[in-house]
């Protein structure tokens, strides 16, 4: 799977880096608490929070995450978006609740 079929799957907004559409999605992983991530996010995961900031681009990159799905309607910074297309990580947004879309991705990935 790769990330555009969940880009389709779940009607995702793609804010940024679109040349990272064509990433392997290995799995997924829900947390606001960067230093989490950087601790137990698995490489090639989705990364599914409410942060926006630039540091979660520094995170992405440095755990080879596929995607970052920004949750509730919160939209990256223009920093965000900036370091997602020179990364070549694709930043993406829903209006969905974190649990409600995180449980549907897991079901999805599962299958």
């Amino acid at each position: 799977m790769i990330v555009k079929d969940i880009v389709e799957k779940f009607n995702l907004r793609v804010y940024s880096g679109s040349a990272g559409l064509d990433r392997e999605v290995k799995g997924g992983y829900c947390s606001d608490l960067l230093s989490d991530v950087m601790g137990f996010a698995e490489d090639g995961s989705v990364l599914v929070t409410i942060q926006a900031h630039k540091n979660v681009m520094a995170v992405a990159s440095l755990k080879e995450l596929a995607a970052v799905v920004l949750v509730k309607g919160i939209q990256p910074e223009q920093d965000t978006v900036e370091a997602s297309e020179s990364e070549g990580i694709p930043v993406l947004g829903t209006s969905e609740q974190c649990f409600e879309f995180a449980g549907a991705l897991y079901d999805y990935l599962k299958k």
